[in-house]
């Protein structure tokens, strides 16, 4: 009867010294997947924000710039883009489609000097200004946390966890292509 106790214990000590270690490794997958979906929602609450600000930055610029239409319809489609993204991808290509909309409305908004001098216009460029920080930052915290999440992954013992339960790789905010490059902006039929 000790022995059949005693090879019991010594089953039990077995199942809790490899048990345990798994439940941890488990937990801290959780935990790291949830820090990812969190700086997650700080991209989407950011780009949010500049999506709300957006139709009153271009309706201030309609009433200067009456006949720059291709850019404020492309910002209105890139805007319609980001808001509609179901993936990260999806989202980095849309954002960055923007920004570039963004930038030549920027550009074209030095040929006029009474918009520039307009107190709403200079109020909702700087708050995009600062919005734009915000993308910037939530951005490198996301990809910092995928970073960490993703060696979780793929690391030993870690991979033997993620497989058993399903834990993949997530995928990093990257730009699109082309990103890296300037927008070009095209002042043909602005009279210059």
């Amino acid at each position: 009867m000790r022995k059949g106790l005693g090879a019991i214990i010594g089953v039990l000590v077995i199942l809790a010294l490899v048990l345990v270690p798994l439940l941890g490794s488990y937990n801290g997958f959780v935990n790291a997947e949830e820090e990812v979906e969190q700086k997650y929602s700080q991209i989407e609450n950011q780009l949010q924000r500049r999506a709300d600000l957006i139709p009153n930055l271009v309706n201030t610029v309609k009433g200067y710039a009456k006949h720059e239409d291709k850019v404020l319809g492309d910002i209105a489609d890139a805007r319609s883009r980001l808001i509609g993204a179901n993936t990260v991808q999806e989202q980095a290509d849309a954002d960055a489609s923007l920004s570039n909309a963004l930038s030549r409305l920027l550009v074209i908004s030095e040929n006029y000097p009474e918009l520039k001098a307009d107190k709403q216009f200079t109020q909702l460029m700087d708050e995009l200004a600062g919005t734009e920080n915000r993308i910037a930052v939530a951005r490198k915290d996301y990809n910092d946390q995928v970073t960490i999440y993703n060696k979780k992954v793929r690391q030993f013992p870690g991979r033997i966890v993620a497989s058993v339960f399903d834990f993949e790789k997530k995928e990093y905010f990257k730009a699109a292509a082309g990103a890296e490059e300037a927008p070009d902006v095209d002042f043909e039929g602005n009279g210059e």
